[in-house]
């Protein structure tokens, strides 16, 4: 089908077509839909999402503008946005080009008078679209005056230069005649351009005069006109936060208007987590939001058991009882494996080991206002966007994945496990106790430099020693490897999506965790549930975790589904609650686990089970009976003067402490995160922005050598993704996924101190 032929591009004029945009090196170049107007570049999929979806606009007033060769030309705007188009004719590439410098020379001719909102009629009153035009065409009418009056100017200028040469020269052939009959014609001539030059001068004098009044006159009236845009949108910023403050303190009257069960005004909803408990839970998906007009259902209930179970009988009993005694002594293996196992440490033979600091500098009184930076953030990726120290915690988001082993013991006691079910009991709770952390820590930790690392090596005190790695940017992910004298083994590659809602924030976590044991060969996998920040508008800043896991063991077929269930007003559990279901290959319930994410975490074995009365919406419910539940896991408690120090755990304290021998791509040796540790916080944002235009530099740099290696004649030559120095992506067999694991030489290079292969990111 043939297209219209756009028309030659005219100053002022909106030009728009299709251009071939680079996208990435699997799908190269895609045809867009670009529209330019008002000193901006913009581009769709399709003409029809003009009206409602825009995919990326660049500022040309900024922008620098490269042509490639006959069809490709570039436009950047210094490393935050760069588009590399590709026009169908040399002849359609030379119309685009003679447009945007056109629209860029004007961009820049306009940047002085635009509005640092970017409003594009900083001038037009907020009544009507209609009065916006008129004082649109006003401006523009006075933009045209003030033109001409420049003109002029310049007009006037070229006189003066000209007309004052030529009153030099006759000067100069004034001193060099003789006194005679010429001199009268000489001095008539000097007159002549004395008199020119003056008339000229005076021009220049009154067209200065009348570009100055005008331009006072109309500078008075934009001022006027900026500050009212300015009160206006004030003005709109406090009755925003008014109508929050108004929503919550109806939501609250609500609550109190409503009979709820004794259990709801529990006192310790205030003390467990210290937040005001407002806000929704978050599913991952754009369109779906947790309300609290109802609660959901339990699937099951626990009763406890019939007391005949409890009993240790004889023969008559075929095998359940056996099973009910190793579960009673269970509870006591660990204790009993601790002191006689030949081979656990023993207290007099172990090494006196580092003593770890247990304070940190504590945090400075900074005011920033968080509405004033994420308003502009609604509904975008978070990772994308630069934002200062003021919302960081002095912890990377490595040092973050690291925190996950704060209850390695946890694991320890899981390889010791004689029946895979059980020690999926042990595995489900730990992985809710990776949670634990978070409830206190609405602070954001720094994104990981590309080939940034972080060691954990706690192989004299807890007989293990862990290894992150940055190993992808865009999209941000990270590799984590920890191996425990104990015999188990844990990996896991995350990386994080966040948007932003307006009301709160919303984290999913992407990609898998697997923990592998050496004894029994037991492979477990799971995820991570979605992460919420509420308040962010007003009000105190509170966490929530929500959203199902399934951890499986893939050798057994085994499976443990935890629920971590959303935060709700009316709900008549605790708050925070997580609740699972341990069942074999076949289905069968064995044990029941329940808890909170930030407290505790037991488990029950199931005696009997059965179905019970119908719940809500007609689902019946299985009525489980357990055994005493046991305790499982049970969080520590964070230091003394936590609240100052970001809320640290005893171990988030030590991870940032600095330490010899470790690499020159540790997260330790980050000069921003430092920086932040030691308060000053002004030097941190100026690091931070020279480190993350360096990464910028360097990502380009690579560009570069993936398009060189694109085009080069050498056979197999193709464009090289980054390559991990730590980790290598493969397909796992077992569990069916693709991640990157440990391929090992890190610890031997910090043996050696051989460093040299490491890049400098710093």
């Amino acid at each position: 089908m043939s297209e219209p032929k756009p028309p030659t591009p005219t100053p002022g004029d909106t030009y728009k077509g299709w251009l071939f945009k680079w996208t990435n090196y699997i799908k190269g170049y895609q045809r867009r839909w670009f529209v330019l107007s008002n000193g901006l570049l913009s581009y769709y999929r399709t003409q029809a999402e003009m009206g409602h979806t825009c995919r990326g606009t660049i500022n040309l007033a900024t922008a620098n503008i490269a042509v490639e060769d006959s069809c490709n030309f570039v436009i950047s705007n210094g490393g935050a946005q760069t588009y590399h188009l590709k026009a169908s004719s040399e002849v359609e590439r030379q119309r685009w080009i003679t447009a945007l410098e056109l629209a860029k020379a004007k961009a820049v001719r306009m940047q002085a008078e635009s509005d640092d909102s970017g409003d594009e009629c900083p001038a037009a009153p907020a009544s009507s679209g209609q009065g916006g035009g008129c004082r649109n065409s006003e401006v523009q009418s006075t933009l045209r005056t003030l033109s001409s009056k420049v003109e002029d100017l310049t007009t006037c200028n070229d006189l003066i230069v000209k007309h004052g040469s030529a009153l030099q020269r006759s000067l100069s052939e004034l001193e060099g005649i003789r006194v005679g009959a010429d001199m009268g014609e000489k001095i008539r001539q000097v007159t002549e351009r004395a008199t020119l030059f003056r008339i000229t001068s005076n021009a220049m004098i009154n067209a200065c005069r009348d570009f100055l009044s005008l331009a006072q006159n109309h500078s008075k009236r934009w001022q006027k006109a900026l500050q009212t845009e300015r009160d206006q949108r004030i003005r709109l910023e406090e009755t925003l936060e008014q109508l929050a403050k108004q929503h919550n303190h109806l939501e609250r009257a609500f609550r109190g208007a409503t009979v709820l069960p004794p259990s709801f005004s529990n006192p310790t909803l205030g003390s467990k987590g210290g937040v005001s408990g407002k806000g929704d839970a978050s599913d991952e998906d754009d369109d779906n939001e947790f309300f609290d007009a109802m609660e959901d259902p339990a699937e099951f209930i626990t009763v406890p058991a019939d007391p005949k179970y409890h009993r240790r009988s004889g023969s008559n009993v075929s095998g359940l009882s056996s099973e009910i005694g190793m579960d009673d002594q269970s509870a006591n293996f660990d204790e009993l494996s601790l002191a006689s196992n030949p081979e656990s440490p023993q207290p007099l033979e172990l090494e006196p080991v580092r003593q770890r600091r247990t304070r940190i500098p504590d945090k400075p009184n900074y005011y920033l206002n968080l509405w004033s930076i994420m308003k502009n953030c609604i509904g975008k990726e978070l990772s994308k966007i630069p934002m200062p120290v003021n919302f960081n915690e002095p912890l990377s988001m490595l040092q973050r994945l690291s925190e996950d082993l704060e209850y390695y013991e946890i694991l320890d006691k899981a390889a010791k496990c004689q029946n895979s079910l059980e020690q999926m009991c042990y595995v489900a709770a730990f992985t809710v106790s990776s949670y634990s952390t978070t409830v206190h820590r609405t602070g954001k930790p720094f994104n990981p430099l590309l080939g940034e690392t972080f060691e954990l090596d706690r192989l004299r005190e807890c007989g293990y020693r862990s290894l992150c790695e940055q190993v992808s940017h865009h999209p941000p992910a990270a590799a984590h490897h920890a191996i425990s004298e104990k015999g188990w083994t844990l990996r896991q590659e995350i990386a994080l999506a966040s948007k932003f809602r307006g009301k709160y924030l919303s984290i999913m976590p992407l990609g898998s965790i697997q923990c592998l044991f050496d004894k029994s060969n037991n492979h477990y996998s799971w995820k991570k549930v979605t992460t919420t920040v509420h308040n962010i508008i007003v009000g105190k800043l509170w966490i929530d975790q929500s959203g199902e896991i399934d951890v499986v063991n893939h050798k057994t077929g085994d499976r443990c589904h935890l629920k971590f269930a959303p935060y709700s007003y009316f709900s008549r559990d605790v708050p925070r609650k997580v609740t699972g279901v341990v069942t074999d290959k076949d289905g069968k319930a064995h044990y029941v686990l329940s808890g909170t994410w930030d407290e505790k975490m037991e488990f029950s074995r199931i005696m009997q089970s059965s179905k019970g009365e119908n719940g809500t919406e007609g689902k019946q419910r299985t009525v489980y009976q357990t055994l005493k539940a046991k305790e499982i896991w049970r969080k520590n408690p964070l230091p003394e003067g936590a609240e100052t120090m970001y809320f640290f755990s005893t171990l988030a304290l030590t991870l940032n402490e600095p330490e010899d021998g470790v690499a020159p791509t540790d997260s330790r040796r980050r000069p921003d995160q430092r920086l932040m540790e030691d308060g000053r916080w002004d030097e941190a944002n100026a690091e931070k922005q020279r480190l993350e235009e360096k990464q910028r530099t360097a990502r380009r740099e690579r560009e570069r050598e993936a398009v060189k290696a694109a085009s080069s004649p050498e056979e197999g030559a193709h464009p090289e993704n980054y390559q991990a120095l730590w980790f290598e992506k493969i397909d796992d067999p077992v569990s069916g996924e693709t991640l990157h694991v440990y391929k090992g030489g890190y610890w031997e290079a910090k043996d050696q101190g051989s460093w040299d292969m490491c890049p400098d990111i710093f």
